[in-house]
């Protein structure tokens, strides 16, 4: 079993953020591309506001994986949208589960959230599923939404809605 820890994102990782996002298996799934620059720290911390809710994954001191969830405004509210990111070599070890989880928690047991929303590629089976046990539910498809390895693809727009 490995030791993980989730915890809020510090400014000092921003790089290991930025590691993770431009990553091909990540940027493939993501709005992220390759060209992004590191932000510095405040940057980083700065480009995030108090609706923000960022948690890190961490093994043996290593941030392994990021998720956020960010809340709307106005009338939406009781909404936030969330995304997850992990690093290539931890795919497959639990640290998305435990980063959900995380996030379920916030928004269940701190912000009483009704509705969480996320986007997924269709071809990304694995996050699917992990969505899919979590409690989210397929509600529509967006036509070529996304565009990376010289092609447009679909995703999936997943909800859950307590």
């Amino acid at each position: 079993m490995i030791d993980l820890k989730i915890r809020p994102v510090h400014p000092n990782d921003a790089e290991a953020v930025h590691e993770i996002r431009i990553q091909p298996s990540v940027a493939r799934h993501t709005l992220a591309v390759p060209s992004e620059r590191v932000k510095t720290p405040s940057e980083f911390m700065n480009s995030m506001n108090h609706d923000t809710h960022l948690m890190v994954a961490e093994i043996e001191d290593k941030v392994v994986g990021m998720a956020g969830l960010h809340v709307k405004p106005g009338k939406q509210r009781h909404i936030a949208v969330v995304g997850i990111s992990i690093h290539a070599d931890y795919h497959g070890k639990g640290v998305g589960s435990a980063l959900m989880d995380s996030l379920l928690d916030i928004a269940d047991n701190y912000l009483g959230l009704i509705r969480l929303e996320l986007e997924v590629s269709v071809s990304n089976k694995k996050a699917m599923k992990l969505y899919e046990k979590k409690g989210f539910q397929v509600e529509g498809q967006l036509k070529k939404a996304h565009f990376y390895a010289g092609e447009y693809h679909d995703v999936f727009i997943m909800g859950r809605v307590k």
